[in-house]
């Protein structure tokens, strides 16, 4: 046989060959369910940004670990953003077309605000979990974006109701003076029409006082703070800015007890550094925190035990550590509840995992199940409501741990709804978007 035939020969055994593992080549890639998870584990968010992502990281393995999402393996890339929005954006740009790509958690409000626009034309959806774009909560005009269990309005509005229920009664706020203190970014300025909403109904004066990121500088704030002297500070901090505002607190003299954070502003890392001089100091609560939760036992069992997990043993349980699984539990039930109409054990595309995200329905039983028993409130999505708990609690910082969980607090819908609808109308006469009619809802 000539050398010209043999590689004719070969050529077409190859083709073949090729030809016959495609399938099951295919049939191998479809079977994984893709999750990009966009973190910042450098610069100035890191202390907060590394146990959030690595409590995602840890119950995707703790999933895989026990079977998939109905077997079907998830597999998952960390692209790092540093909480910048430019280099969000490049690591949604990069990932977003890896097969089986199934949701983006941009873990940074600029970046949920560079990114909504885009989702729509990609049919990726968001999960903004406690941030982002507080309109988004109206699936009408926000097909794509899903603001989970609370947005920066319901927060905002749940620490006044909390401050009015510690001062006797929602009337004793009038005359009070109430400072905000915040990141000089679209995070901490998502909070402030709210707040000037509430001042108007309940008669408190409102100060805003902003920081400029990433927050180390705050000298000019707190003499500001001090100059004012306000009843309340809400502090609308992250990363390095929250444990900076604290000891310029403890410098200016200023009473930790009537300082009141975001829930991005009372974690772990947010006071380890001022420990007891930081004693009194509160904050929004989305979840609890401990090593108690049978997910969490479940996760040292299936994960940690076995020398795979992500980060340090010992911050398992964190505050945000727990956010972070509960966001990936989250965005897994989406994909378990697409299946339940598009085909389980199936892999789901990214409009299917959408309404999945939009159908949603998480009662306490079902938490139970999944062994996040205590850690969280019940989520029901629906077409018109993309955030399906506006609940949420205050705890405190004793200083050396945080304790003293207040009951839950619903925010009053009677002031979001319509700031919401508002917000929503406006932006889609800006972007020229119609609401969505009924028979989108089951699309």
């Amino acid at each position: 046989m000539t050398l010209k035939s043999l590689a004719l020969t070969a050529a077409l055994v190859a083709s073949t060959l090729g030809a016959a593992f495609a399938p099951s080549l295919a049939q191998a890639q479809a079977k994984e369910q893709f999750f990009p998870l966009l973190v910042y584990r450098t610069g100035p968010y890191a202390p907060n940004g590394t146990p959030w992502a690595n409590g995602k990281q840890d119950y995707i393995k703790y999933i895989n670990a026990t079977g998939g999402i109905n077997g079907v393996k998830i597999t998952y890339e960390e692209c790092e953003t540093g909480y910048a929005t430019d280099k969000g954006v490049e690591c949604y740009e990069r990932l977003k077309g890896r097969p089986g790509v199934t949701l983006f958690d941009p873990q940074a409000t600029g970046i949920t605000f560079a990114l909504t626009d885009k989702v729509p034309t990609d049919k990726i959806p968001l999960i903004t979990l406690g941030y982002g774009l507080s309109a988004s909560q109206d699936g009408g005009v926000f097909k794509w974006n899903f603001p989970l269990m609370g947005s920066y309005w319901t927060a905002a509005d749940i620490l006044i109701q909390h401050i009015g229920k510690k001062e006797g009664g929602m009337d004793k706020l009038k005359g009070k003076k109430i400072a905000l203190v915040y990141h000089d970014s679209p995070f901490g300025k998502e909070p402030i029409p709210l707040l000037q909403e509430r001042a108007k109904q309940n008669g408190f004066e409102l100060s805003l006082i902003p920081v400029t990121a990433p927050g180390v500088e705050q000298k000019s704030a707190w003499l500001q703070v001090r100059q004012s002297r306000p009843d309340f500070v809400l502090l609308w901090g992250w990363g390095v800015m929250n444990s900076t505002a604290l000891k310029e607190a403890v410098a200016t003299g200023y009473p930790r007890e009537k300082m009141y954070g975001v829930w991005w502003a009372g974690a772990e890392p947010d006071v380890k550094d001022v420990g007891a001089n930081a004693k009194g100091y509160n904050a929004l609560a989305l979840n609890t925190s401990g090593t108690q939760p049978k997910v969490i036992q479940d996760i040292l069992k299936q994960v940690h035990d076995k020398g795979q997990g992500t980060g340090p043993k010992d911050e398992v349980g964190s505050v945000l550590y727990t956010r972070g699984v509960i966001i990936q539990m989250l965005t897994i039930e989406a994909v378990k509840r697409a299946q339940e109409r598009f085909g389980k054990g199936k892999v789901m595309t990214g409009e299917q995992v959408r309404w999945g995200m939009e159908n949603l329905a998480l009662d306490q039983k079902k938490l139970d199940a999944l062994g996040f028993s205590g850690v969280m409130r019940p989520v029901s999505t629906s077409c018109q409501d993309h955030m399906g708990s506006t609940w949420a609690r205050v705890h405190t910082w004793d200083g050396a741990k945080w304790g003293g969980m207040s009951d839950w607090y619903e925010a009053d819908s009677q002031i979001i709804k319509p700031m919401v609808k508002a917000a929503a109308d406006k932006y889609a006469g800006e972007k020229k978007l119609t609401r969505r009619e009924a028979a989108d809802c089951q699309s």
